[in-house]
């Protein structure tokens, strides 16, 4: 089993970036432990990290073509970002949204997600380990 673990904008910058909201873990650390993790669930698994839409909608494509399955934040796309939720639908493989921070406590404008509705199933909230649920969903939606 293949996953791709696929960041959106800013995360990056995670460990520094508004700790009090998204944590201390950086983005290195959590993706070494989402491929700990996969392993453990004999899947292996790929980060990918991007600022940019169109290289997220590339990578989602080419997800089709190797990957079971994704695990996406795409950060603050999420409320914007129709083509993102077309290229989900396109790839026509489970896709999981995961938030680090919970959303629906946070500004109004965080509470629509454009692609919640292409989505497997959706995490929010448990800081890094929303990953790891993302990842351990994702892997049951695939093998059942």
């Amino acid at each position: 089993m293949k996953i791709l673990i696929l960041h959106g904008p800013n995360l990056n910058l995670l460990g520094t970036r508004e700790p009090d909201v998204y944590g201390s873990t950086t983005l290195d650390e959590i993706n070494a432990r989402l491929i700990e993790l996969g392993k453990s669930m004999e899947a292996e698994v790929k980060c990918r990290q991007s600022n940019h839409e169109g290289i997220l909608i590339d990578a989602l494509h080419e997800a089709r073509t190797w990957a079971d399955g994704v695990v996406f934040n795409p950060g603050g796309y999420t409320h914007a970002s129709i083509v993102l939720r077309d290229a989900i639908s396109a790839i026509a493989i489970p896709v999981v949204e995961v938030h680090l921070s919970n959303v629906y406590a946070r500004e109004s404008f965080r509470h629509g997600s454009m692609i919640s509705a292409v989505c497997a199933g959706k995490v929010v909230g448990f800081g890094w380990k929303s990953y790891a649920l993302g990842l351990r969903g994702l892997i049951d939606i695939i093998q059942a």
